[in-house]
Parts: C-alpha cells; structure tokens; sequence
C-alpha cells in the first residue's frame, strides 16, 4: 500500500470539502448481502452513516461492564496510565482505553456473532480491532466532544489510508436528551472535511480532553447540517449504534443527574492497517492506534444469554 495522501488535512492553508473516494459500503456484488443486514438497512447506512438498533442487549448483560468501570476507578495504578483520561474539571474518569486488553469480557463482546457479521459485511472481510474504550459522563460534570470525524483524526494522527472502518457503541446507561446523548450529522460522511491548523506533537494528551484540532470549520458543520439535520438516537442499556468512520459527530455536556456511559469499539478491515501518519506527527500510542495486532477477529461462540 503506497502513503499517498488522498485526504489532505491539518494544512495551514484552507481547503474545501470534497467528495469521499471510497465506498460506504465495501461488499460488492453478492457478497453485499452475504450478512445479517438486508438491503434497507445498508441503503440506509449508505445514506445516513450509520444504524441504531434499540435493546440489542438485554440491560442485564450490560450490568457488569459497568461494575467493570467502578473497579477501574478504584485501580490506581491504572488510573495513572496514559491510557485513563480523566475529566479535566473533576478529575473523574473519562475514558479508558484498549478495553479489549483489559477485559476478557469486552473482548469476547467485540467478537459477538452478530456485531462482527454486520461488521464484515459493511467492510467487505475480514477486520481486527483498531481501538477500543469505554467513555463515561457522571451526573452534572461530564463534558462533551466536539464535532469531529473519526477518520480524519485517524488518517492525520495514525496513517489509517482508506475509509474502510466502523465503530460499534453499545450503551451501559440510559442514553437520554438530558445527560449528553451522541450527535450526529446524517449524510456527513459522504464528504471528507479537512480541518485547519498543523497537529501539534502529542496532540492526543490534550485533544482526548478537550478537542481543539481537527474541528470542522462552522461553515461547513452548518451547511451539512442545513443538508441532513442532527440525530442523537436514544434508547436505553444494551442498545446500539454502528457509525461509519467518517460520519461527523459530537455530544454535549451532561447536565443531568444521570450517568452517561457507553462502551465502543472501532473494526477496521485487515487491508487498510496503519501506516505513518498522514499529519507528519509521531505516531500515537498502540492504546490509541493498534499497529502490532492485525489479525482477523474470530467470533466468540460461547456468549453470555443476550
């Protein structure tokens, strides 16, 4: 695979948003539904970038991924790791990374059955995991993210090549109106926005707090908006979202007494590894960016009750 750059981003100059240059959907011919999706759930994924599907998960297999979380939080050698980002107004944590190396029960969960067949499908083959984590708003402090696409920080800051990736979120907590839903902008994906303003190096210290690189221009996030509107699926514990990895999205701050936490994991297709990053930076940390473990995810076939 050759380091063109085909999604110029992060230049000091300003640049217009243009059209994707790979598929939505990368199964082609029969293959596009040799998968659990029909054809109106990937015309619809193609069209809005993404898909929710209320109460996939009973509540009750979602219970202990967050009693997982109240342990993290009493581990202190973990707390201080590069990997826990805690939230820079209370200290509390915010998200801990590379989950799936942690917990043996959230690796088998990225290796579900019916996650990684829809996955497949989507991406065409076989995929690994590129990252994972766990994000957490506590009731009345938890702050929000800026709008961003996942891809161009991935492209800038990883060398991710192509846009050949999907992030899976599954809500441990009540997602509501009230306490910092995720926001985001259907049909988005279909452009690639580059974002003003060169990378800082270790960006990722600071931007996993508080993002200030890599943010749409106002004027594009309002005409895409003024396209396709603003969605922010709700629904409660074991409900999930698959959203393709260029779709824009943000969520604001949880003002409401209820916790907010969400676990996600990211595919990516095995033929898209990470190569030097795009935005002449160093590379990120391997909890940030798998480069070393490109290997096809097997399904995990003895599974909790649903």
């Amino acid at each position: 695979m050759s380091n063109e750059d085909l999604y110029p981003t992060r230049r000091e100059e300003d640049r217009k948003r243009f059209a994707r240059l790979d598929p939505v959907v990368h199964a082609r011919n029969q293959e596009r539904w040799a998968g659990p999706l029909g054809e109106e759930s990937l015309s619809r994924y193609e069209r809005d970038g993404f898909l929710w599907f209320e109460g996939f998960f009973s509540q009750e297999r979602m219970r202990p991924f967050f009693d997982e979380l109240n342990d993290m939080a009493k581990d202190t050698e973990l707390t201080r790791s590069d990997q826990v980002i805690t939230d820079p107004d209370s200290g509390d944590i915010r998200s801990v990374f590379a989950m799936h190396e942690i917990s043996k029960r959230f690796d088998e969960l990225t290796r579900d059955p019916r996650i990684l067949g829809m996955v497949r499908q989507l991406l065409g083959g076989d995929v690994y995991i590129h990252q994972s984590r766990i994000n957490d708003k506590f009731g009345f402090q938890g702050r929000g993210f800026e709008w961003h696409s996942d891809f161009e920080t991935w492209h800038s800051e990883d060398g991710m090549p192509r846009m050949r990736a999907v992030s899976a979120s599954i809500m441990l907590t009540d997602n509501n109106e009230f306490n910092g839903p995720l926001m985001l902008i259907p049909g988005s994906h279909h452009y690639f926005v580059p974002c003003h303003g060169k990378t800082p190096e270790n960006n990722w210290k600071d931007s996993l707090k508080s993002q200030r690189v890599g943010v749409p221009s106002q004027e594009n996030l309002r005409d895409l908006v003024s396209q396709g509107g603003i969605q922010a699926p709700k629904g409660p514990p074991g409900s999930l979202l698959l959203f393709e990895c260029n779709t824009l999205h943000a969520s604001n701050k949880n003002l409401s007494p209820w916790p907010r936490s969400n676990l996600f994991f990211v595919y990516n297709s095995v033929d898209n590894g990470l190569e030097q990053p795009y935005g002449d930076t160093e590379a990120r940390p391997h909890f940030l960016a798998n480069r070393d473990k490109v290997e096809a995810l097997s399904m995990h076939d003895n599974l909790d009750p649903l």
